[in-house]
């Protein structure tokens, strides 16, 4: 009840500031994209015939553009999303995803008001780990425990698919494991991936 009052407090607080995916891509701070001015993302965003903006470290490349919804490729390895979500009184929150696909693909996950004031990710979002995906029925066995022990790192990516408000987390263990250690480890995933929805205060 007391994380409803302060997010539907702090909504009607910033009910005056840009509620579109543009006036947000254009105000974004410089640290989340060094380097893209606000001249590229205006040009980015208006040319619906210009996909890719020169960048200083590679192309800046739109991939999936509407009025809440933006993804665009950073690097041969990076992609970045924002996305406008909607609050209980109409108003709305960014979040902005950044993924990087090494041997596995990982990605940050972050919140903003509509004016770039960071919000607490944990009020938002419950803590997905590696072992959320695991089956918890079967914790207890000694196998559970060596296969859980392989994951030397938990590469969780996320995306909003099709641009819709629900977020789901990928957990990318079968691209950098061995054969051998994903034979091992494949009988205790209960799921591949979690699809969060969100209820206009969080995800859950």
């Amino acid at each position: 009840m007391k994380k409803l009052f302060i997010i539907f407090f702090m909504a009607i607080a910033l009910s005056g500031y840009g509620q579109k995916l543009s006036d947000v891509f254009k105000a974004m701070p410089d640290e989340i994209l060094p380097g893209f001015s606000e001249a590229d993302r205006t040009m980015l965003l208006v040319d619906t015939a210009l996909k890719v903006i020169p960048y200083t470290l590679g192309n800046i490349e739109r991939m999936n553009y509407t009025d809440t919804y933006l993804q665009i490729r950073t690097s041969a390895i990076g992609t970045l999303q924002i996305k406008l979500l909607p609050l209980v009184n109409n108003t709305k929150i960014i979040c902005v995803i950044k993924t990087v696909c090494g041997k596995a693909c990982d990605s940050n996950i972050r919140f903003y008001s509509t004016d770039w004031a960071p919000i607490d990710a944990h009020s938002l979002m419950p803590d997905i780990t590696a072992e959320s995906f695991f089956d918890q029925s079967k914790k207890g066995s000694e196998a559970y425990k060596n296969a859980f022990a392989l994951l030397d790192m938990e590469p969780i990516s996320a995306a909003f698919v099709n641009g819709s408000n629900n977020l789901t987390l990928l957990l990318d263990y079968a691209s950098y494991v061995s054969p051998e250690n994903l034979r091992k480890i494949k009988p205790f995933i209960k799921q591949d991936s979690i699809t969060l929805q969100w209820n206009k205060t969080s995800f859950r």
